[in-house]
């Protein structure tokens, strides 16, 4: 007997329904991109219970003749292509015929439908492929589909479902990539009886992208129409000072459909290099015009996938189409700062600079490299807590040339982390002030360990005579005493540690470790406060449900998260480190964690959070800190010496030995 068989119809068409229908969001696709192809300026889309047990989509297109009723649901049974050669310039959203028979195979599903030429509607049942009823009704011209009880007669695709509301915001997603693909059509979305979306149908791309993610984003975007090699690019992208830290927000649409394009992605990145900062990125919604034949959509079942004939012409389109809108549209902010003159204004009316007033203080010069100016005017955001003389300018000539500070392979530094006294594998870690030592007079105290207000008078001459040292047991190691020299570059804290070692510690990556161990063994939630205004944050539909799902999570990290509808949540407080926009970002950046990760680990999802909340909140490198700050910070380096990294593997310190140093002198 033949171990080969040819596979009864109805089990052939369950298979191939696979390919097409994979859960309520695939249906809804299938179905609202028909109704499009089929010329409607309305379309309605109500879903119960995740859109599995009940799905509607009603459309004023052209509807269906009686007669092409049964047919639609065979199996390749399409209007849209009639030969080979259509397949080579697909100008429809479908174009297979297996949408209608493939949800038919695994739903029972009712049309009613009517053209304009047709005085009576019909209506016909279909449930599991098989036909039930074909008969007279009244309806209007267009199309309703009702989908029940999806993967009814297939329980085994019924268990790789998930929960109502996770299949009901895929659903939502779908629907706003629709919606702004075609911002010509008026979508109303209905879920549980509650309207989700209703976009105006004007045929303005902004409109529609207003409806779908709310005022907050669309005041970030700057308009976008350029046109190279026959490709049009025209759309909006966010503004360099509203990007997010994730890619969910690149909305892509070439002729009309949602597609995930590599190229478009990249020219996109390429265009804000150097307008945003590392580990941020544009958002968009840009639309790609081009001839038909320049671009295959033939290529996958769910057709997010295109190919093109030459990628050049559209990475240049969407390249410079972008670049010319910053140009363009990029302008900084007027800042205007009360009571003082104005230091810097546009060399000419053509540059249009932001001014800034700075009252009525002796003349300056401007400083005439950009950069200079930025460093010259950048606010201090800790201040100080001991008033301090004006320094002094120094010009001094490089010592060093910039080919040995660039080539690290020449430099004879090494990082050498903090470690713990016990730890006999490591270097002892260098005690920043010395212990409490009762026993020696106060004047003749060792300046290892000063007050900072004191480090900054100058040292004992040599000749001064030595304090004598404390007695110490046979068996310890002492570690030599440190005393704090300054600060460099507003990032470095400089320690002289004994007679033979320079200790350089890195304040930012030092403040964060620190932070993140307080958030580990404290918790987020312990540091939490009550914003004065909540912040609004505007997500992807599928992180919004993730976000949603993890409530608890995120109140566990010092988040309150509130759902606001519409795909954005309000952030009601955060963590005491955190102000309102940098909570708002967090959150952002939880929600693309959270959607990317596959495993469902508390500990490890909180563990990432304290790594964003610490990293946030600590000291930036330049910023201005106070002598008791830092001296407060080298104390808390002391105290706890296991910080010998930070959360992200850099080192906290590194040592420079006298010798190494005097060998760049000639002195060795």
């Amino acid at each position: 007997m033949g171990k080969i068989n040819v596979l009864d119809a109805h089990v052939a068409e369950l298979i191939a329904a696979g390919e097409v229908v994979e859960r309520p969001a695939s249906v809804i696709k299938e179905m609202v991109e028909n109704a499009i192809d089929a010329g409607a300026t309305a379309v309605t889309v109500e879903i119960k219970n995740g859109g599995v047990s009940y799905m509607r989509v009603a459309d004023n297109g052209s509807g269906i003749a009686r007669e092409d009723v049964p047919v639609a649901f065979l199996r390749h049974a399409t209007s849209k292509v009639s030969g080979q050669s259509d397949l080579e310039a697909i100008g429809t959203l479908g174009f297979r015929g297996e949408a209608l028979a493939s949800i038919a195979a695994v739903a029972r599903v009712e049309l009613l439908t009517r053209t304009q030429e047709e005085a009576v509607g019909t209506r016909y049942v279909v449930e599991g492929g098989e036909e039930k009823l074909l008969d007279d009704a009244g309806c209007p011209q267009g199309s309703t589909f009702l989908i029940r009880d999806l993967f009814y007669n297939t329980p085994a695709r019924m268990k790789f479902l998930k929960k109502d509301v996770t299949e009901a915001n895929a659903v939502a997603g779908v629907l706003d990539k629709i919606a702004l693909s075609h911002p010509e059509i008026s979508l109303r979305f209905i879920r549980e009886g509650k309207e989700q979306l209703h976009t105006p149908g004007d045929g303005k791309l902004q409109s529609a992208i207003y409806a779908v993610y709310g005022r907050e984003f669309t005041r970030g975007l700057m308009p976008v129409d350029y046109t190279l090699n026959h490709v049009r690019v025209w759309g909006f992208v966010s503004r360099p000072a509203n990007s997010r830290p994730n890619r969910s927000m690149q909305q892509f649409f070439i002729n009309g459909r949602y597609v995930k394009s590599r190229t478009a992605m990249a020219a996109l990145e390429e265009a804000f290099k150097g307008s945003v900062m590392v580990g941020k990125f544009p958002a968009c919604v840009l639309h790609l015009e081009m001839s038909f034949q320049a671009v295959d959509v033939n290529v996958h079942p769910a057709k997010l996938e295109v190919r093109f004939v030459n990628e050049r012409p559209v990475f240049d389109a969407v390249y410079h189409g972008v670049k010319s809108a910053l140009q363009k549209e990029d302008r900084p902010k007027e800042v205007t700062l009360q009571g003082q003159r104005e230091l810097l204004r546009p060399a000419s009316p053509e540059i249009r600079g932001e001014q800034i007033s700075l009252g009525e203080s002796p003349r300056q010069e401007a400083p005439a490299h950009p950069v200079a100016a930025k460093e010259a005017l950048r606010p201090m955001t800790m201040p100080s807590l001991t008033p301090s003389a004006p320094k002094p300018e120094i010009k001094a000539k490089p010592v060093f040339s910039s080919e040995m500070l660039q080539d690290s392979s020449r430099s004879p530094y090494r990082a050498v982390p903090l470690t713990s006294p016990a730890s006999s594998e490591t270097a002892p870690a260098p005690e920043y002030f010395p212990a409490e030592q009762p026993t020696v007079p106060p004047q003749e105290e060792p300046l290892a360990g000063p007050q900072l207000a004191e480090a900054a008078v100058p040292p004992v001459p040599e000749e001064a005579p030595a304090a004598p040292e404390p007695e110490k047991a046979p068996s310890a190691s002492p570690t030599p005493p440190a005393r704090l020299i300054g600060e460099a570059f507003g990032t470095y804290l400089l320690l002289q540690q004994g007679d033979d070692q320079l200790v350089v510690i890195d304040k930012h990556a030092a403040h964060e470790r620190l932070l993140y161990e307080k958030l580990r063994k404290e918790g987020g939630g312990a540091q939490a406060q009550m914003l004065l205004e909540p912040a609004a944050v505007t997500l992807d539909k599928n992180e919004y449900a993730a976000v949603l799902g993890a409530k608890e999570l995120f109140a566990q990290a010092g988040f309150e998260v509130e759902d606001f509808g519409g795909g954005t949540v309000l952030v009601r407080s955060a963590p005491l480190s955190l102000d309102r926009e940098d909570a708002a970002s967090a959150v952002m950046e939880m929600a693309g964690y959270l959607l990317s990760s596959r495993r469902d680990l508390t500990t490890e999802h909180l563990d990432w959070l304290y790594h964003n909340i610490a990293c946030r909140a600590a000291v930036k490198a330049g910023d201005f800190s106070s002598p008791q700050e830092l001296e407060a910070l080298a104390r808390q380096l002391r105290e706890n010496p296991d910080v010998r990294y930070c959360p992200h593997g850099r080192p906290v310190s590194v040592v420079i030995t006298r010798r190494e140093l005097e060998k760049q002198f000639g002195r060795v």
